[in-house]
């Protein structure tokens, strides 16, 4: 019997040849920084799969991140997806590709992009109206401007680190209502937020604003992304500017990233709008949904305790690009922003332990203990799929991080 090829995909799995991510890695035998896609259980490296068949796109797959094919631009993002298909389906292909593939539990993953600036949305309604009833149960739990326009905060990009990095518990101030004057200390309410990424690859002009329509002329793909959050740092310092140190310690992202051509199947109708839209934001006639049916799981030492479902969401990637560029910002290559804290309906689709807790007032749980916010030694772990061609799933891996003390 003819031993089996790791290209032979096994019909189901999510990583086949429909779903192709892109990511970094290096071995233990070679630890120069490549450009890898997964396929199956395996990583391709790219670059020496395209030197062997002698492919132009090799210049764009054999470097160390993937900010230069992320620069190339559309067509390129295109023609390569289908050349990348074709080596890995095509038998005639085999001889050339399969020397360069390597299993993926013997490769070490890296953060796939250098990130140029970091902006993190609010976009999920259910998200914020839970919020909103936490930290102003007397008054309306969103604020007017909320439907009127997708909230965001610049976020710190040097603190983007890839999936299973450590993440240190912050200190910094705190004060509780009650307490008669601000202290210094870890975090005692450590966080976590089950949002989607995404990475910008086209730059824009400085000046002029991104369209509704020019989304995927700029966004290459997105990923899993935990925003950290110190709630107890953030409770005291956010007013009147917004979050800084209890969230700027932390963002953990996923080593791959799906391209946005791999989730044709997952469009759909974001939720209908309770008030018109400005016309830059109006995307009732655009050719094709803006949403995406993305299927979130959010575990605590391996138990799930979330499924936030990211069809939800009110404002979708589209239109955070677009208000994100109105006034003139211009785009770069490797930009990355979160679309906010996914959450549903149901108490169990809530993304953050804020919301699973409501403020620490009711324990989750599990099996080595209660939680209300993180402990240290705790490990996060948030993975989703997607539905895709034919009944198929599309996954987008996973992104974690366990919690270590503070230093």
């Amino acid at each position: 019997m003819p031993q089996q090829s790791p290209l032979d995909v096994p019909e189901g799995d999510p990583f086949g040849p429909h779903n192709l991510p892109y990511g970094v890695f290096s071995t233990a035998e070679d630890p120069r920084r490549r450009v890898g896609v997964r396929i199956g259980g395996y990583v391709l490296d790219a670059g020496a799969a395209a030197l062997a068949l002698g492919s132009p796109y090799a210049g764009l797959l054999g470097r160390p991140s993937l900010n230069p094919l992320l620069a190339a631009g559309r067509t390129a993002w295109r023609d390569v997806r289908r050349a990348l298909t074709a080596w890995v389906t095509d038998p005639g292909h085999r001889g050339a590709v399969e020397p360069h593939l390597t299993p993926l539990d013997a490769v070490t993953l890296h953060l796939p992009y250098e990130v140029a600036d970091y902006v993190d949305f609010y976009a999920s309604e259910h998200h914020a109206t839970n919020v909103g009833k936490i930290f102003r149960p007397d008054g309306d739990a969103l604020t007017p401007n909320w439907k009127h326009l997708p909230i965001g905060y610049h976020g710190r990009s040097g603190t983007i680190v890839v999936s299973g990095t450590d993440v240190v518990r912050p200190s910094g101030q705190r004060k509780a209502p009650t307490d008669p004057a601000p202290v210094f200390g870890p975090s005692v309410k450590l966080d976590i937020e089950a949002e989607v990424g995404f990475v910008v690859g086209t730059p824009s002009e400085l000046g002029r604003p991104v369209a509704l329509g020019e989304f995927e002329d700029h966004v290459f793909g997105l990923f899993l992304l935990n925003d950290w959050s110190a709630r107890d740092i953030q409770a005291w310092e956010y007013v009147p500017l917004g979050p800084f140190l209890g969230k700027s310690f932390a963002t953990s992202v996923s080593a791959w990233v799906t391209p946005l051509e791999a989730l044709d199947a997952a469009r759909v109708t974001p939720p209908a709008r309770d008030f018109p839209l400005l016309p830059y934001l109006d995307d009732a006639d655009a050719d094709r949904p803006g949403g995406f049916d993305l299927h979130i799981t959010v575990s605590i030492n391996g138990q799930e305790v979330a499924r936030p479902p990211f069809a939800s969401m009110y404002w979708t990637a589209a239109q955070q690009l677009a208000h994100m560029t109105v006034n003139g910002a211009s785009l770069r290559t490797g930009d990355v922003y979160g679309s906010g804290t996914v959450s549903g309906p149901e108490t169990d689709q809530r993304g953050s332990l804020l919301e699973l807790t409501w403020n620490g007032r009711d324990a989750i749980e599990l099996a080595d203990g209660k939680r209300t916010f993180l402990e240290d030694g705790d490990t996060v772990t948030l993975t989703a799929w997607a539905p895709g061609p034919d009944g198929s799933r599309v996954g987008l891996g996973e992104v974690t991080g366990r919690i270590t003390a503070s230093r």
